[in-house]
This record gives C-alpha cells, sequence and structure tokens, in this order.
C-alpha cells in the first residue's frame, strides 16, 4: 500500500514535501541511535528542515559557531507519517520556535525556578563584584603588598649592609687587627637583622589579617553562590522528567545516580534527541527513525562537519536515551553484530609474533563484547606469559600489530615504543583533497568527556604529531600515507579531518566523517629491533581499500 505523502507535524503546522514517499520502505526497527545510518526517510527530514535553517537570516550569524540538529520520523494515531525537528540546548535566545519541538522543560520561562535562581546568582554576583572593588578592600589589598615589599626592601639593604661589613671586618683581620672587637659587631648585626625581621614580619601579618577579613567575606558570598548555583542545577534536573515508550518517567537525578559521574552534566536533557522523543510520546506519536546533523562552523578544538550526520553524544544523552527507548524496538547495536576473521600471522617465532588485525577488532578486550586480538592470542599461544598487547589499533582501524610472547619480549617491546624508535606507517583514503602534498601536522589532542571516545584538539592537550604525504589522487579522494610520530586516541582521524589538519576526513569515518562501509585506514608498515635477534625487522601489509 504506498505511503501518503511525506508529512511534518507540530502543534499548529502542518508542513508537506514536494516529493512522494510511496516508494521507500518504513523502518522495521528504531534507530540505534549511537552508531547508526540514516534512514532515507531522516535525510529528507533533515534536508526539509536544512532550507528552513537556510532561509533564517536572523540565526546566520550565530549559527557560525554550529549547532546540533536533529528530526524524528513518526506515525500519528491516524497512521500518517511525518517527521518533528529539534535543535540542541537554545537558539536565538530561546529555547521555544514554532518550527521546533518545545524543550523536555522549560528552564527559560519567567516564573521558573531557573529565572528565579538566575537572579538570585545575579545578585550574588553583583555583591562580589562589589566587594572585590570597594574601597576597603583595594586599600587593605595596597597596605598588604606595601608591607611586603618594604620587607623584602628593608631585609634586602641590611643584608647588604652586613655583606659589606663584613668585607670590612675581613680585610682588617688579614691587616692584623683585634679579632675580640670584631666579633662583638658581627653578633650584633645579625641580632640587629633578626629583630628587623621579627618586626617587618609583623607589620605583613597585620596587614594579611586585615586584607583576609575582608576577603573571607568574598569566599563566604561565593560560597553561597556556588552552592546556590548546584542546589538550583540540581533542582531544575529533578524537574526534567523524561518518558519511554511504555509511559514511564524518571528525571534526570535517577537516570545518572547509576553512572560513573553520579550527577547529569551541565546542558543534559537539552539536546535534540531527547527533546524529539518527549514530544512524541507526550502527543501519541510513533517513533519509527531519528537523526542528528551538525549545522554551521564548528570551534576550534571540536572536530564536526556542516551537514554531516552523528551519532547521540554518550555524556549527555545515553543515560537518557537508554531510558526513553525502553519498549521500543530498537535496532542492535551494531557494532555487537560485528564478527571479525581472525588475524592473519605474517610472522612469527618464539618470543614474538606480527600480524594483520582485521576492521572490526578489538585490541583489547572491552565491555562491548566484541572478539579482541588478546582473546584470539591467548587461544593461539596459551603458553604465552605475561601480557602479550604491545600496542594497540583502533576497533575500526586494520594492519600490522606486534605481538609479545614473553614478559621480557613485551617489556622490550614497550621500551621502543616509548622511546619512538618504531616506525609506524599507516595507509589511508581520504574524502577529498588536501591543499598540501607531504606536510606535517601538530595539533594537541584530548577526549571529549561528553562525548566518548571522541577526541578534540585542545591546546592543555596531550601532544600529538603526524607527518603525512600524498601517495595518488583517485576518483576525488586522496590515498595518503601517515606517520604518527606519536600515538594518540584517534589522531589520524582527526588530524585528518580537522579543518586545522588536513581538512578531509577519512573515508567510512562515522565519528568524524561521513561513515560507510568501513574505516579506510590500514596499518601497513611496522619497522622495529628484534629483542633477541638483534636485528631491524621491517613487515608490509597491503590495504584491501
Amino acid at each position: 500500500m504506498p505511503q501518503r505523502p511525506f508529512i511534518h507535524y507540530l502543534c499548529i503546522m502542518l508542513h508537506r514535501f514536494q516529493e512522494d514517499i510511496g516508494g521507500i520502505a518504513l523502518p522495521v526497527l528504531f534507530t540505534w541511535p549511537f552508531h547508526y545510518v540514516p534512514h532515507p526517510l531522516c535525510r529528507m527530514a533533515a534536508a526539509e528542515v536544512q532550507r528552513y535553517i537556510a532561509s533564517r537570516s536572523d540565526w546566520r550569524e550565530e549559527l557560525q559557531q554550529g549547532k546540533m540538529f536533529g528530526v524524528l520520523v513518526a506515525r500519528d494515531r491516524e497512521g500518517e507519517i511525518g517527521f518533528l525537528a529539534a535543535f540542541s540546548g537554545n537558539l536565538g535566545g530561546t529555547n521555544r520556535h514554532a518550527y521546533f519541538v518545545p524543550p523536555v522543560y522549560d528552564m527559560l520561562r519567567p516564573d521558573g525556578p531557573f529565572r528565579r535562581g538566575e537572579i538570585e546568582i545575579s545578585a550574588l554576583n553583583r555583591r562580589i563584584a562589589e566587594a572585590e572593588h570597594s574601597d576597603g578592600i583595594m586599600r587593605a589589598k595596597a597596605e598588604m603588598e606595601e608591607a611586603r615589599r618594604q620587607e623584602r626592601e628593608q631585609i634586602a639593604t641590611a643584608k647588604a649592609a652586613i655583606r659589606e661589613a663584613k668585607a670590612r671586618r675581613d680585610a682588617l683581620r688579614a691587616a692584623g687587627a683585634d679579632p675580640g672587637p670584631l666579633i662583638l659587631e658581627s653578633q650584633r648585626e645579625r641580632a640587629d637583622l633578626q629583630r628587623l625581621k621579627r618586626r617587618m614580619h609583623e607589620a605583613v601579618e597585620q596587614a594579611e589579617a586585615r586584607y583576609n577579613v575582608l576577603q573571607a567575606e568574598i569566599d563566604a558570598i561565593r560560597h553561597k553562590r556556588h552552592s546556590r548555583s548546584a542546589a538550583l542545577q540540581m533542582e531544575l534536573f529533578s524537574r526534567f522528567r523524561v518518558l519511554n515508550a511504555r509511559g514511564e518517567a524518571k528525571d534526570l537525578c535517577e537516570l545518572f545516580a547509576t553512572t560513573p559521574q553520579l550527577v547529569p552534566p551541565a546542558g543534559a536533557g537539552e539536546c535534540a534527541a531527547p527533546k524529539l522523543l518527549q514530544y512524541a510520546y507526550t502527543n501519541g506519536l510513533k517513533p519509527l527513525a531519528m537523526a542528528e546533523f551538525w549545522w554551521g562552523g564548528s570551534s576550534a578544538g571540536e572536530v564536526r562537519r556542516h551537514g554531516e550526520f552523528y551519532p547521540a553524544c554518550t555524556g549527555k544523552c545515553k543515560p537518557i536515551l537508554t531510558h526513553m527507548l525502553q519498549g521500543l524496538d530498537v535496532e542492535p547495536n551494531p557494532l555487537l553484530e560485528i564478527r571479525p576473521p581472525d588475524p592473519r600471522v605474517v610472522w612469527e617465532d618464539a618470543t614474538l609474533a606480527v600480524i594483520d588485525k582485521p576492521c572490526g577488532m578489538l585490541s583489547v578486550k572491552g565491555k562491548s563484547g566484541v572478539r579482541s586480538v588478546a582473546e584470539w592470542a591467548s587461544e593461539k599461544w596459551p603458553d604465552a606469559t605475561g601480557p602479550v598487547i604491545v600496542h594497540r589499533l583502533d576497533q575500526s582501524t586494520s594492519g600490522l600489530m606486534v605481538i609479545a610472547k614473553d614478559k621480557e619480549t613485551h617489556a622490550a617491546l614497550q621500551a621502543q615504543f616509548i622511546h619512538r624508535t618504531v616506525k609506524k606507517l599507516y595507509t589511508a583514503l581520504l574524502d577529498g583533497r588536501p591543499e598540501q602534498t607531504e606536510g606535517r601536522i601538530s595539533l594537541p589532542l584530548k577526549l571529549d568527556y561528553e562525548n566518548r571516545p571522541r577526541q578534540m584538539i585542545a591546546a592543555d592537550g596531550r601532544s600529538a604529531v603526524t607527518l603525512y604525504k600524498v601517495i595518488e589522487y583517485v576518483d576525488g579522494r586522496t590515498r595518503i600515507l601517515f606517520q604518527p610520530l606519536t600515538g594518540r586516541t584517534h589522531q589520524l582521524r582527526v588530524h585528518a579531518a580537522a579543518a586545522a589538519g588536513l581538512g578531509c576526513p577519512i573515508v567510512g569515518d562515522d565519528i568524524y566523517g561521513r561513515g560507510g562501509r568501513r574505516l579506510c585506514l590500514h596499518a601497513s608498515r611496522l619497522e622495529f629491533d628484534h629483542p633477541t635477534l638483534g636485528r631491524r625487522m621491517k613487515f608490509e601489509s597491503e590495504p584491501d581499500f
């Protein structure tokens, strides 16, 4: 039976698409939001939302910084198929726009606790600012700094005078003068210096005490502000009561109580995905599929591409969506469906082995249950002692790894990685064409805690350096050789995708690019010194892309 035209349902708005969706099969299962390929209906919905966003010139400047939007394909009680749209956080200074679903909980209501708490916290901020710039504390601070300056200068002057007097006495002693008076003079000078130090120290202590009394008053206001802010945050989180498909409601405090962080992070519940599901459940709509996309620019540290689809965040959304999806028939986690083949043994002796890891296999055992190299190696070499994994490759990365069969070999190989005497080369296929054919990328990286395992570029991150050289261009793509000089998580993926890097994500990258059949990144060359043979070992492997 052909489907009716694709419709956008909202409280008072009804939008129709120009094209018919009669030939598009509806999803059988709802989207697993943390790793997915957008359903064709979600792509159509996103295209309609993007046209609407592009028509809003009043948002253009704000969206230059980028924002996540989402769409939810749903069926109403009459069987009509349509979609809902949402944005994360606020847009244009508000969390409500007629085209988009409302927030789960409206923190910005004028009569709500957030606004009342905001007024109270703003008043505390004013008291802190006034106290910090008051005549009393400015005068006390100046007196304290002056007392410290005088202490430093007078003690330094006294010590200089003592050094000069000592030099004079040394000359007199050398000339044969009576040492008795000279010793007494030296003792008096040291006693005078000690009295000066005590006197100046007391003056400084008195000045510091006057300043600290005033500073303690400011700190008390700061503590009150912190306590009020934390209490307000938890009060708001308790008002974010999210539904699931069974009609069961839980607040954010309950949902995060069992997570490692124990309390919800700032912004929890304000992402697009929870808004979409909450509106669907509240209004009797049946969710069919969901997708989120990034619109606009991105910050210097965040690797997001305009118009690309992204999975739901884990830090803010995973505990929430895990609850909200209950009662829906949801796609299985595709990462758990991966059944990679066993690695290929490239070379081995009694102490080590070099293997070719397939794409989709973990290096070490993880929580997902996906088979790992460590588990496979323990089965293949049951007599191996100590840790066998010397270094790691991402689950999505294929290629060469060295395995240690005993503790001594493991320690010797690991030392080579630490001292960077191991040479690793990776072959990759890039989506696009970088401006330079070879060069060096140095962009420090750190974990994006709210979006594990994503990495972000940050000045306070760990140093990450990559050398690269283009091999060839093929149909708008670039085959490239990477040599990482450091070994950070997702280093090559971020350095390839980031605008400050090559600006071309690796083909198949589902975190920093468009996703696809597989991540086209392969550890194609590995060189190290054999710990027992005493010679340089070189291995190569060709990728299957």
